[in-house]
């Protein structure tokens, strides 16, 4: 897939166009039926395309930290949009210059150049500064172009519209299956494996110190049942325990997530590694002493065990 950064306005384009807009944070089952739109309406001619933004709006206009993390860093969005057949992504850097383009600017100078044939977005769709126009002011300008506009609903859960907001909030509050229900598939972090204090190793339970995510939001401190992907050609899935949080019995100092790969024996040091969170089994404690700590472990192991059935 091809990636263009954007500062200001789009590069030009002369091959015709279907472009999805939105920031895509997490390509969630509401992304996944813009995606599904795109590919129906697309030609063998047209270039199925995502103009994407950096950051939150809320995060670079009112500083809102509950915005400055992502369900998932650009290269995950790349790569997951390119599965479900994207051929460009334009990745916008939203600043606060950028907040003060008016909505005639953002289509007739910005989308006018990139030969736009038929633009998507979902219902609730605003731009322009102040978040001035919606979808139907979308559609409107967009005549002056000569793009169509396709406005599409929200994918209903439980009555209640898929969002990137709420499936943040499941993550933070450990709610992971509720989670996975709306993004389609377990949430998942991408780093490197780093050497850290190799602590779990004395314990008996060596675990891979996951670096390079401080971008993600953080998941609930607690343990957790999940897996661990191998990222290469053919990946490899393993069975694992997942520790997210501050680590107080051994005075940790920092956030971080360890995993315990069950039955697995080798050294993935600096390799690429993906985990996903499939379920919440316990919230962090702070335990009186190691001997505590490792007896829970030990239950927890057991646990996860039962509940794979191995």
């Amino acid at each position: 897939m091809e990636m263009i950064e954007v500062q200001g306005q789009p590069p030009h384009n002369s091959e015709p166009v279907v472009l999805i807009i939105g920031k895509m944070d997490g390509v969630h089952l509401g992304h996944q039926s813009l995606l599904k739109e795109a590919e129906r309406l697309a030609t063998e001619e047209d270039k199925i395309a995502v103009y994407g933004f950096s950051d939150h709006p809320k995060w670079v206009l009112r500083g809102d930290e509950s915005f400055k993390y992502s369900l998932s860093t650009t290269a995950d969005r790349q790569e997951r949009l390119e599965q479900f057949g994207v051929d460009r992504y334009y990745h916008v850097h939203f600043t606060k210059e950028y907040a003060k383009t008016s909505p005639e600017e953002f289509v007739l100078q910005h989308l006018n150049r990139l030969n736009v044939r038929h633009v998507i977005v979902g219902e609730d769709f605003r731009f322009g500064k102040g978040r001035g126009s919606d979808a139907e002011g979308l559609a409107e300008l967009c005549k002056q172009i000569g793009a169509e506009v396709s406005i599409v609903p929200g994918v209903m859960l439980h009555d209640r519209k898929v969002s990137s907001t709420d499936i943040r909030n499941h993550v933070a509050q450990g709610r992971m299956e509720a989670a996975q229900a709306m993004l389609g598939r377990p949430f998942e972090i991408t780093g490197v494996v780093e050497k850290g204090e190799q602590l779990g190793r004395q314990l008996g339970f060596p675990t891979l110190n996951v670096g390079g995510i401080d971008d993600y939001v953080k998941v609930k401190p607690g343990v957790y049942l999940g897996l661990v992907k191998k990222v290469q050609e053919a990946p490899e899935y393993y069975y694992t325990l997942i520790s997210a949080g501050y680590r107080p019995t051994v005075n940790g100092d920092s956030y971080k997530v360890e995993a315990y790969l069950l039955d697995f024996s080798g050294d993935l040091y600096d390799q690429r590694v993906t985990v996903q969170f499939l379920r919440h089994m316990r919230d962090e404690e702070n335990y009186d002493g190691m001997d505590a700590l490792v007896e829970q472990m030990h239950k927890d192991e057991k646990y996860a065990r039962t509940i794979l059935g191995l």
